[in-house]
């Protein structure tokens, strides 16, 4: 029997089971690591004294009887793989980018220059690639205690920071559970997680928080000064979150309602308000003042506005005309004053008897008749 002992040692380091001169060991045999984050490998191998190393590389898929795939060898890989170690004893790789496809269990594989002195490190390091997401409840109500939590599909190392936004904000809690304490309407939102350090952010989550009507008030179309029998239109408003299902309306010091819907004709003097209500909660908003006047006295007021705008019109118009004929009595004054100035020109002209003789003046007046008389 003695003889076969060799050749059973032999078979034995052929078919990798393990060996105190031959070995494998990695730092850890389980990542989960986020997409499109760099994984570094950590890894150390041995081999017998006064063998030398040949080739060394990583490897994902072991076939019987088949000689494991290089990784640096492979389309998937070879843009992405960076072996750190050496042909010594370090077996380190860093791989960059990692997608869900890149989940698998890895193994490092060496080769010496002695025949059939080659090993492969199995088990191996199964690698798990994980996104981000966000866990909120599905219904919120204001005043409730709410918890997001930002789940990842594999265990993180417990030294992950993790990073909280809302909308574009960047909030202060470091956990993966981001707590919200008696929340409020202005706490909705849309919130996501992310780890420092990765560019990875999960898909936002909206947090919809519900809550009663809040600022309910009444506007109205006009002065709230009408005439008896028309009608002023008043319309109810309010922010609340679902919308109001129920608009009441109510006149002060009556206990029973005028009527209903977001809007409401009042016919008579009052104050009026009106009350906002869904599945939450309800809420009243400040009355308002309608003012009914009676149309005699609208008349009155009417005649009065009418027949003072009469009296007005008629006095500038008479004043005008008061202006235009003082106007013509100046101008006709004026050329009044004209003619008799030409007449007395005509007469000095005339009687000047400077340079004509007896004749002459005795034939000048004699003729001119109108002027003797």
């Amino acid at each position: 029997m003695a003889p076969a002992l060799p050749l059973i040692f032999l078979l034995m380091i052929a078919a990798g089971v393990y060996s105190d001169d031959w070995g494998v060991s990695y730092s850890s045999k389980y990542i989960c690591a986020l997409k499109g984050s760099s994984v570094i490998m950590s890894c150390t191998y041995k081999y017998p004294p006064g063998y030398k190393i040949k080739k060394v590389f990583w490897t994902k898929f072991i076939e019987k009887d088949v000689e494991p795939q290089d990784l640096f060898n492979d389309p998937e890989y070879s843009q992405r793989i960076q072996y750190l170690g050496d042909k010594q004893q370090i077996c380190t790789i860093r791989l960059n980018d990692v997608t869900q496809k890149d989940s698998h269990e890895y193994y490092f594989r060496f080769i010496t220059n002695i025949t059939d002195g080659r090993w492969i490190g199995k088990p191996g390091v199964t690698l798990d690639i994980t996104d981000l997401h966000v866990e909120s409840p599905e219904s919120v109500t204001e005043g409730d205690t709410v918890s997001l939590t930002c789940k990842s599909t594999c265990n993180l190392s417990d030294r992950t920071t993790f990073i909280w936004r809302k909308n574009t904000q960047s909030l202060t809690e470091r956990n993966n559970k981001l707590l919200l304490q008696s929340v409020r309407r202005e706490d909705a939102g849309r919130y996501s997680c992310a780890v420092h350090g990765h560019n990875l952010t999960s898909p936002h989550v909206d947090l919809n928080v519900k809550y009663s009507p809040k600022t309910v008030s009444v506007s109205m179309s006009g002065s709230g000064e009408i005439v008896l029998g028309d009608s002023v239109n008043l319309t109810c408003s309010s922010d609340s979150n679902p919308p109001v299902l129920n608009y009441t309306w109510f006149k002060e010091n009556e206990s029973s309602s005028v009527g209903s819907g977001q809007s409401y004709s009042a016919l008579q003097s009052g104050f009026f308000y009106c009350v906002a209500q869904n599945q939450h909660g309800s809420q009243r908003s400040a009355a308002v003042s309608v003012t009914v006047h009676h149309r005699s006295s609208w008349y009155i007021m009417l005649g009065i506005t009418v027949g003072g705008t009469i009296i007005i019109i008629i006095f500038i118009i008479f004043i005008i005309l008061f202006i235009i004929k003082r106007e013509r009595m100046n101008r006709r004054s004026a050329i009044k004053e004209n003619e008799t100035a030409d007449r007395c020109d005509d007469t000095y002209t005339t009687l000047d008897l400077k340079t004509r003789s007896s004749d002459d003046v005795y034939n000048t007046i004699t003729p001119n008749r109108k002027m003797v008389q």
